[in-house]
Formats: C-alpha cells, structure tokens, sequence
C-alpha cells in the first residue's frame, strides 16, 4: 500500500505542476520504470479522465558507466515502445531508484535523439542519495538515505509477483 500512496501522490504532483495533463507523455526507462509509468498513467486517466501516452525507454547505449563494444557504431536507442512524438511534448521519465544519477543523464541523452521535448521532468518511487550528476528528481516516492554499500530493491508486482522495497547489503 505504501508503494501505491506514493505513486498516487506522485501522480497528483505531475498534475499540479504541469496544471493538468495537456501535452503530457510519459516514459519509464526499463525495467521496473516502465511499469511504475504505466500506473501512474492509469492512476491520471482515473483522476483526468484523459489518456496520457506511455511510453519504453532502454537507455542501456547511452551508459557512460557499462562497457560497449567498440566495434558497435554510435549508441541507438533500443525503444519497445514509443509511438507518438516526443517534440514540443512535457515529458515525465519515470525510475525506480534515483542513485548517482547516471542512468537519467542516459535517459536524457536517449531523449534528445528522439526529438527536443518542451520540457522533461523526473518521477522516481526512492531516491537514495549519493549522486554523481548535478541531477535531482522532481516527483519523488520516498527518500531513503543509505549507504554505499547498501542496494536498493524495488519489486513490482508485474514481473516480481508483489510489490516492496527493500534495502539489502552487498
């Protein structure tokens, strides 16, 4: 129930911010963030009666943190699904865990190579600290501070079977 609270809360937060929901899309970056999106979405539909758009974002290119195979050529995005235009648009990219920030400057980078947003803003369900990137999240879950060497996980009942954050050591 806490899981849900925060993401109605979250989703009541995008409302206001953006004084309704006109021009508004959505984006959960994989995996978990994709099904986190499409709540909040139906949670808008049920309060706007209005649909907003979903989308899927696979930032995995654009990580300047893994490995790439250097006889790749440039990064492309790996999109399950987006079909609608992201121009002009408000986006709201969608996570489970902010941390150091590296997988939103991906997810942004990703973005722009589908088309220049009117703006973009950050939901996430936990953001736990210790960022790397001058990045902070605009819609926020729960704060839960931890440390270095602990591991945020965030389970959704769509692929996990329940839903729950733990905080686990490495």
């Amino acid at each position: 129930m806490a899981m849900q609270r925060a993401l109605t809360r979250i989703t009541y937060e995008i409302i206001e911010h953006n004084k309704g929901i006109d021009g508004l899309v959505i984006l959960g970056i994989k995996t978990r963030g994709i099904y986190l999106a499409q709540r909040i979405a139906n949670r808008l539909k049920q309060l706007e009666n209005a649909t907003v758009p979903v989308g899927e974002l696979d930032v995995t290119k654009y990580r300047d943190d893994i490995e790439h195979d250097s006889t790749e050529n440039d990064p492309q995005v790996t999109v399950s699904k987006i079909d609608f235009p992201l121009t002009d648009k408000k986006v709201i990219l969608v996570d489970d865990v902010l941390y150091t920030g590296r997988t939103i400057r991906a997810a942004m980078s990703a973005i722009m190579d589908l088309g220049r947003p009117k703006q973009i803003n950050l939901a996430v369900l936990v953001d736990r600290g210790h960022r790397e990137l001058p990045i902070r999240a605009d819609f926020v879950g729960k704060n839960i501070p931890s440390s270095q060497s602990e591991r945020i996980r965030v389970a959704v009942t769509e692929i996990d079977g329940h839903d729950s954050v733990e905080i686990i050591d490495r």
